[in-house]
């Protein structure tokens, strides 16, 4: 039985490097050349179709590593994107990466239990709260949006925007394929079930507060969402 949780061999064949054809080992070659370093994730099934995962491969590239954002405020975006579609793949992955750049440890522990993160950075605050938003309503309130929109460019906003919806299509097909997490990985999401799958909410007037130089913990509930 294939597992359903990001553990296990897939439910479609997943390459590794082995028995491509011309245009799947050019595409491999350039990934595992490139910048990731390795083929894992999504693109080990993209490859069965070489010039949907040529394009994927670039634009992920590009969101991953070539933004206006820093590394911490790419990954805590990913995080959040990860943790509402239970993409345990996905977490794998960029826990360890967001741990590497330097976004606080019980950060992330906050976001994979679903309970209220200890922000202290109010910009990091304002980038999970537009995250979550996003992902939970299709929408960014103005008031959410106008915050962000004062601390940061046009482009700085259009690239949070896509890499929210890139990793969207990245958890979607981490989990529909049952792509497995790295083996050396230890962090999980799992067990899924027992856990909530909605991210509380951050007032404006918590991040007012945080702007203001008061901790998080003053102004938010920090118990798990319902």
């Amino acid at each position: 039985m294939t597992s359903t949780n990001g553990i296990g061999h897939g439910r479609i064949r997943l390459f590794d490097g082995d028995g491509l054809t011309p245009a799947q080992k050019a595409i491999y070659d350039t990934v595992v050349n490139g910048p990731r370093g390795r083929m894992v994730g999504p693109l080990r099934a993209a490859l069965h179709s070489p010039e949907l995962a040529d394009r994927w491969s670039k634009l992920g590239e590009y969101l991953r590593y070539k933004t206006s954002l820093s590394p911490v405020q790419s990954e805590l975006a990913i995080l959040v994107t990860a943790r509402h579609w239970s993409s345990d793949t996905e977490w794998a992955i960029h826990a360890d990466i967001a741990r590497v750049v330097g976004l606080d440890s019980g950060i992330i522990e906050a976001i994979r239990r679903c309970i209220t993160p200890p922000f202290t950075d109010p910009d990091q605050a304002l980038i999970y709260e537009y995250a979550r938003q996003l992902l939970q309503t299709g929408h960014v309130s103005g008031e959410i949006y106008n915050l962000l929109h004062k601390r940061f460019e046009d482009v700085w906003l259009v690239e949070l925007t896509a890499l929210i919806g890139y990793y969207s299509m990245v958890a979607m097909t981490l989990n529909a394929h049952s792509i497995p997490r790295p083996h050396n990985s230890r962090e999980s999401l799992l067990p899924i079930g027992g856990e909530p799958s909605r991210l509380p909410e951050i007032s404006p007037d918590a991040i007012g507060a945080l702007f203001a130089g008061n901790s998080l913990s003053r102004v938010a509930d920090v118990q798990p969402a319902e």
